[in-house]
């Protein structure tokens, strides 16, 4: 006599990892059309474009260093110290302001990628120094006091309209598209996919795996001085302690739950975008239903639990 074991139903979690966010996004857009006052008008669109822009750059270099199975806790210090930068040089010009600022973003790249690939540090732990001791530099450099940022050109690219869209999110746009060509067409892209996949493979094959991640750590730490400069632009002025508060947090969470493995090898550049954007949007649905602060971060908490597990049983099936 034979026994039948019935099977369970097979969840899709490829098709799940590949495409949850975009369905999470689309459900949510529906009930805040109905039940959320306002929502499709272009002033609050507008609002929630100009308030995930920052969020999107920062991801996507996240998102970069995370392909390379490692972690970058410092960049919401490197946007600190780019916005302490820019009032100290705006007096030599906004293009030198701009310069100083991601030279600054090039420094502590070259730092963290230079302990990660030749020092041999783990990568949370290589940030991690720089992301109390980053800002604790921004900090002394302002001698923490809150400056005023009135250079009409720097203002433009935080709240200036080309075309009726904000500067803000075209720079956003733009960076996403080139990081999106680099990681999909160029050879730099193959190897940081490489290097996340099977990094032992990648050095006995001969390619340069310390240079790639030393490039992968500057171009983090640059987008996110990009970051800091528009962040500062838009608020017109540059608070050391408060730019780019926690921002890592949230650009960890873009990537992840736009479907980047944390164990690396896979990139997925309009996932992340997807990601800010879904977060961004429960947290603004969230205040317009005046809900708690404390809710809003418990939802964030299940979500990026949720994003974890089915990445998790997809590699495992």
């Amino acid at each position: 006599m034979t026994t039948q074991v019935a099977a369970r139903p097979a969840v899709n979690l490829k098709g799940l990892s590949q495409y949850g966010v975009y369905l999470a996004i689309l459900l949510l857009v529906l009930y805040n059309i109905f039940f959320t006052p306002y929502f499709l008008t272009w002033s609050n669109l507008r609002i929630q474009l100009i308030q995930v822009a920052p969020i999107v750059i920062v991801a996507l270099g996240m998102a970069l260093v995370i392909g390379t199975e490692g972690i970058d806790l410092s960049v919401g210090s490197v946007m600190a110290l780019a916005a302490a930068l820019i009032p100290l040089y705006l007096g030599y010009g906004v293009v030198a302001a701009i310069i100083a600022s991601v030279l600054a973003g090039v420094a502590v790249g070259f730092i963290n990628g230079v302990l990660v690939a030749r020092v041999g540090l783990q990568p949370i732990v290589a940030t991690l120094a720089l992301f109390v001791g980053g800002r604790g530099l921004a900090v002394v450099i302002t001698h923490g006091q809150l400056k005023d940022v009135r250079n009409p050109d720097l203002i433009y690219l935080g709240s200036g309209d080309l075309l009726g869209i904000p500067v803000l999110v075209w720079v956003a746009a733009a960076l996403v598209l080139v990081v999106a060509f680099l990681v999909r067409r160029t050879v730099f892209g193959r190897r940081l996919l490489a290097i996340g996949g099977n990094r032992p493979a990648t050095e006995l094959a001969g390619l340069p795996v310390k240079r790639v991640l030393i490039t992968v750590y500057i171009v983090c730490a640059v987008l996110a001085s990009i970051a800091g400069l528009l962040s500062v632009a838009r608020i017109q002025s540059s608070d050391a302690s408060a730019v780019g508060l926690l921002i890592e947090l949230s650009a960890i969470t873009a990537v992840v739950v736009g479907g980047t493995p944390l164990t690396g090898g896979r990139v997925r550049v309009l996932g992340t975008v997807a990601g800010a954007l879904l977060m961004q949007l429960v947290i603004a649905t969230m205040i317009k239903h005046n809900l708690q602060p404390s809710t809003t971060e418990m939802v964030q908490a299940v979500i990026i639990l949720i994003a974890v597990y089915v990445a998790r049983e997809r590699k495992t099936r």
